[in-house]
C-alpha cells in the first residue's frame, strides 16, 4: 500500500506542486479500484489508483464527455503518465443510500429519487449524443451477447453453486429466448450499467453520479430497473410504480416522440429480471468464491428481492426451466441456508474479546472452561515503531488508516472471521454460555486493539450476539474510546 500512496503523492505534487495534509483510503467495494480522499487546507479531492488502464481511460473519457454537456459527474483534474492514477473532484461524502439508511423512506428521500431519475434521463439521452462508444470497457452495446453473459454469470457463480438438478440445455434455450426478446427495443441510449443509490452522491440536495466506467449503449429500462429494484434500498411497490411513471414523463419530454408505455414497461420487467440475476451472480462471485463477508450477507436480501419481483411482475417471457429454477432458489429453505444463525434475547452466549501485550500474561478465561482463540498480530507492521503513533491506540483514526493502508490486517481479519464464525454459530445453536477470543501484539496498544474492535463489530452485526471487549497492555492500561468513555469488560460493543 505504501507504493500506492507514494504514487498518489507524486500525482498530487505534479497537479498542485504541493503535498497534501493527509490521505485517507476510502472503504473498498466490489472492484479492484482503490480510492482515497485527499485533504488540503481549503479543499479535498478524490484520487483513484487502478492497474486496469483501459477501465481508467473509459471512465476518464466518459466523464470528460458528460462534463462538457453539464451533466452531474465528477470532473477529471489530473491523470498521471501511466494512467493508473487520476485525481477528480470530490462531490461529497453522503450517498442516497446513506440518506435512506439514516432517515428512512420519507418525502425528502422520495424527492431525491425523483431528482436522480430526472438527471439519469439527461445522462442517458443527452450523454448519448456524440459519445464515442469505442472506449467502452467491454462490449459497445448491451445487446444479446452482453445479456447472455450476465445470465451465464448468474448460472456459473450462483445457480450452479447450489447444486440443484436442472436441465442445462433447456436453461440455455431459455436464456437465448430472454436475450432475444430484450434486444428488440428502440430505446437505446447511454446505459450507466450500475445505477444504484450507492453511486448517487447527494450534496446540498443536488445529486451527482459516480462509477459509470462500465457504461455502454443499451436500453433505457436497465438503469431504472437497477435503481428502483436495488435490494438494499428496499423501496416499496408504491414508490417503485410512481417513480417509474415519473421517469416515463421525463423521457417523454426529452425524446422526439412519446414512448409506447405498454411496450416499454413490458421490457422493463425483463430488464428488472436481468439485473436481479446479474446481482446474484456478482454476490455469488464476491461472496461464495472470494469469501467477502459483505457479499455473503447480501445474498438473502437479493433472493427476497427476486422473490418479490416474481410474485408481482408482469413479465410473461420466463420460460419453463428458468421459471422452475427461480422458484426453487427463492424458496424459504434456500434463503434460510444463506442466513447466519443469529442470537436472540434468550441466547446465553457471551463472547469476551481481549487485546493484550505478549510482554504480559495472556487474558485468563474466568468461565473455567478454558480454550478459546488467541491470535498473534505481531506479523503485521507495528504502528508503534513510528513516533507519530506511539501515544495513540488502535481506536484512533490515524492508526486505523495506517493499519488499513499499510498492512494486510483486513486479510488477516478475514481469516480470523472464517475460523471463529464456525464456533460462534455452533455455540449459539448448542446453548453454550461463553467464548474467549484474544488478540496479542508487542505492546497491546495498536494492532491487537484494532483487531479486537473490528472482530467485536463483525460478531455483533452478523450474529446479534452479546460481546464484551477489554483492552490490556503491559501496564494494564485501558485506552479511551473515540467518545472519551472507558472500555471495561462489562461494556457491550455498539454498532
Amino acid at each position: 500500500m505504501k507504493i500506492i500512496i507514494d504514487k498518489i503523492q507524486d500525482a498530487l505534487i505534479s497537479f498542485l506542486d504541493e503535498a497534501p495534509q493527509r490521505i485517507e483510503q476510502l472503504p473498498r467495494s466490489g472492484s479492484d479500484r482503490i480510492y482515497f480522499r485527499i485533504f488540503y487546507d481549503d479543499k479535498t479531492f478524490i484520487a483513484t489508483y487502478n492497474l486496469n488502464i483501459k477501465e481508467n481511460k473509459t471512465f476518464i473519457a466518459f466523464s470528460n464527455h458528460f462534463k462538457e454537456k453539464n451533466l452531474p459527474v465528477p470532473g477529471i483534474l489530473f491523470v498521471n503518465d501511466e494512467a493508473v492514477t487520476y485525481i477528480q473532484q470530490d462531490l461529497g461524502t453522503i450517498s442516497l443510500l446513506d440518506i435512506l439508511e439514516q432517515n428512512g423512506r420519507n418525502d425528502h428521500a422520495y424527492n431525491l429519487y425523483k431528482k436522480s431519475l430526472k438527471q439519469l434521463a439527461q445522462l442517458q439521452i443527452k450523454g448519448d449524443e456524440g459519445l464515442n462508444y469505442d472506449v467502452c470497457l467491454t462490449a459497445k452495446e448491451f445487446g444479446r451477447q452482453a445479456i447472455l453473459s450476465d445470465l451465464l454469470y448468474f448460472k456459473y457463480y450462483f445457480l450452479d453453486t447450489l447444486q440443484l438438478p436442472y436441465d442445462k440445455q433447456a436453461m440455455l434455450d431459455d436464456f437465448e429466448a430472454l436475450a432475444s426478446y430484450l434486444t428488440q427495443t428502440e430505446y437505446k441510449y447511454f446505459m450507466f450499467r450500475d445505477f444504484q443509490s450507492r453511486n448517487i452522491i447527494v450534496n446540498n440536495d443536488e445529486v451527482y453520479f459516480i462509477d459509470f466506467q462500465g457504461g455502454m449503449k443499451g436500453a433505457l429500462q436497465y438503469d431504472v430497473a437497477s435503481l428502483l429494484w436495488q435490494a438494499k434500498a428496499q423501496l416499496n411497490d408504491e414508490w417503485k410504480n410512481s417513480l417509474l411513471n415519473y421517469y416515463l414523463d421525463v423521457i417523454d419530454e426529452l425524446l422526439a416522440k412519446p414512448i409506447d408505455r405498454n411496450i416499454f414497461i413490458g421490457q422493463y420487467d425483463g430488464y428488472v429480471l436481468i439485473r436481479l440475476l446479474q446481482v446474484l451472480g456478482a454476490y455469488g462471485f464476491r461472496g461464495l468464491f472470494e469469501r467477502k463477508a459483505h457479499f455473503l450477507t447480501s445474498i438473502p436480501l437479493a433472493l427476497r428481492n427476486l422473490k418479490n419481483f416474481l410474485q408481482n411482475s408482469r413479465v410473461g417471457i420466463i420460460t419453463s426451466e428458468l421459471s422452475r429454477m427461480l422458484e426453487a432458489i427463492t424458496s424459504a429453505e434456500i434463503i434460510t441456508n444463506f442466513e447466519p444463525f443469529q442470537a436472540d434475547e434468550q441466547t446465553p452466549l457471551v463472547i469476551n474479546i481481549s487485546s493484550f501485550s505478549y510482554k504480559k500474561i495472556m487474558p485468563q478465561d474466568e468461565s473455567g472452561n478454558g480454550g478459546g482463540f488467541v491470535f498473534d498480530c505481531r506479523g503485521l507492521l507495528n504502528p508503534g515503531r513510528f513516533e507519530e503513533f506511539k501515544t495513540l491506540t488502535g481506536q484512533n483514526k490515524k492508526v486505523i488508516d495506517f493499519l488499513e493502508q499499510r498492512t494486510r490486517i483486513n486479510e488477516f481479519l478475514n481469516g480470523v472471521y472464517d475460523i471463529i464464525d464456525i464456533s460462534v454459530e455452533d455455540y449459539i445453536k448448542r446453548g453454550f454460555t461463553s467464548l474467549i477470543i484474544s488478540f496479542g501484539c508487542t505492546g497491546g496498544q495498536h494492532r491487537s486493539v484494532y483487531a479486537a474492535e473490528q472482530t467485536a463489530r463483525h460478531l455483533k452485526n452478523k450474529y446479534k450476539v452479546k460481546v464484551n471487549v477489554q483492552h490490556l497492555n503491559e501496564k494494564n492500561w485501558i485506552p479511551p474510546t473515540p467518545k472519551g468513555e472507558k472500555i471495561t469488560s462489562s461494556n457491550l460493543i455498539k454498532d
